[in-house]
């Protein structure tokens, strides 16, 4: 009988996603690069990433997700804040030297950036960043998901956006003020 129970629970059970099916099957989702910054009592740290998102309006928050294994976990992991410093499409070196295994001296020096109300390094030129504080962290698989609420928003209006989508860069550029008028004035 046990062998049975075995068997039915097999059929019944989906079959498990391997890593390279999932990685492939997100690589056909697009999203917008972010360098991701902090300091603090942990010290000052930042990384590359894609995995962020808003979660509500009120209070305003976004999540970000963090590998446990990467070198910048550890001072993320003492430090209570962080700025999303979402890329401009003029700004892929940035991603790449973020996301690389340079210095974090090296990374900081080739960018000018401002100190933000929670103490986090905020990007002069990025199309918008979100300084926060973190107010939740959980822990998923190889992952901490970061729950950060907003404390403040810098925005840019002339600049494209910078998104990764099938394992490589794209550039996005808003319509201009121009075209909409023109959308608005044909009755669309």
């Amino acid at each position: 009988m046990k062998a049975q129970h075995s068997i039915s629970e097999a059929l019944t059970m989906p079959p498990r996603v391997d890593k390279q099916s999932f990685r492939d099957a997100m690589s056909t989702l697009a999203a917008a690069v972010n360098v991701v910054t902090t300091d603090g009592p942990g010290g000052r740290a930042g990384f590359t990433a894609t995995a962020v998102c808003s979660v509500c309006d009120e209070p305003p928050t976004l999540l970000v997700c963090l590998n446990r294994g990467t070198s910048v976990y550890d001072v993320f992991s003492r430090n209570d804040a962080l700025c999303v410093n979402t890329l401009t499409d003029a700004q892929s070196d940035l991603s790449n030297l973020f996301g690389g295994k340079s210095s974090m001296d090296e990374r900081f020096a080739a960018a000018t950036w401002e100190q933000s109300v929670t103490g986090a390094p905020v990007l002069e030129g990025a199309l918008v960043s979100f300084d926060c504080t973190i107010s939740k962290r959980v822990n998923v698989g190889t992952h901490d998901i970061l729950f950060c609420e907003v404390a403040g928003v810098c925005q840019r209006q002339d600049s494209g956006s910078l998104v990764y989508f099938d394992r490589g860069y794209h550039h996005l550029k808003a319509l201009s003020d121009s075209v909409g008028q023109r959308i608005n004035q044909a009755g669309h």
